[in-house]
């Protein structure tokens, strides 16, 4: 089995972030055959270090800011218009990957085979799991242990280390760039899972370097994130519409009940809150974005 690798690394002015990012790819027990690296309009110090790592990465500087999702997008159609790698693994310029990760996906990947995506036991600065990262099981109700050693099925899973085959890229195209922020990775991935089953590989830790271990919550989050929370709203509106009756209804009395949970606290900014809130939810009942395909690769 051909098992080369492309890893995309997103990344947006964290320039010491980044350059750990790519060391610990560089330090893989078994290498990437390419980094490539898509900078979302980042300033010139980000710009020139990049540059000047010359054919250890292939550079893929975007004109402007399109968000981790535009990053994302075009890093996969990258890998799959310019390399012949049977892989695409997907993270962030805050994920850092341990030496062994990789192999530890691969192997899994031989074993099984079959599989729309593979995801990460993805742990913060402190060992514990990170709460932004949560694996999803098909069952809801479980919780998978921390001391989790079997691989479980994933609902979804997120762009933080994140290993896709090219043959699953060709069926299901690229990730939605107009979701700029929020819900890419679950789209993507559950979209991945509707061809082929998606797995949690807990022997394949990674490390998320975020500045506080906190899951999202309008609720609770500051007024600098705050207006961010349109584009979670939005984008779930859409991709909630492609899900089962079950997993559907369910979403949908789970987004009611953080409404009236924000409605009826004493959180600041509430109206704010609401706002965005309720301008998501109706967006995203005629969100409909296209979905876009690569291009056959070139031949030298």
């Amino acid at each position: 089995m051909n098992q080369t690798v492309s890893a995309v690394l997103v990344t947006y002015n964290r320039l010491e972030m980044l350059k750990e990012a790519i060391q610990a790819l560089q330090n893989q027990i078994v290498p990437v055959s390419h980094i490539i690296v898509v900078d979302n309009a980042s300033e010139n110090d980000t710009k020139e270090y990049l540059e000047s790592l010359g054919d250890q990465i292939e550079y893929v500087r975007l004109e402007e800011n399109l968000g981790g999702a535009g990053g994302f997008n075009k890093g996969v159609r990258y890998f799959m218009e310019h390399t012949d790698d049977e892989f695409v693994w997907l993270m962030d310029d805050d994920t850092m990957v341990h030496p062994d990760t990789l192999q530890n996906l691969l192997t899994f990947a031989n074993e099984k085979k079959d599989f729309g995506f593979l995801a990460s036991d993805v742990r913060w600065t402190d060992g514990h799991r990170a709460k932004m990262n949560q694996p999803a099981p098909m069952n809801r109700l479980h919780v998978i242990p921390e001391d989790q050693v079997e691989p479980v099925q994933l609902q979804n899973a997120t762009f933080v280390s994140l290993l896709v085959k090219r043959e699953i890229v060709a069926q299901i195209g690229l990730p939605i760039t107009d979701f700029f922020i929020w819900g890419d990775d679950i789209e993507y991935t559950e979209r991945a899972g509707r061809v082929a089953p998606g797995y949690f590989v807990p022997s394949a830790k990674v490390t998320h370097k975020m500045g506080t271990n906190v899951g999202s919550s309008l609720l609770n989050d500051g007024p600098n994130r705050t207006p961010r929370y349109y584009y979670s709203y939005r984008n779930k509106g859409y991709y909630v519409r492609k899900r089962d009756w079950y997993r559907k209804n369910r979403a949908r009395l789970r987004t009611l009940a953080e409404y009236w949970q924000i409605k009826l606290s004493k959180t600041d900014r509430k109206a704010e809150k609401l706002a965005v809130m309720k301008k998501g939810m109706k967006a995203g009942k005629t969100f409909n974005p296209v979905i876009e395909f690569a291009n056959k690769k070139e031949s030298k």
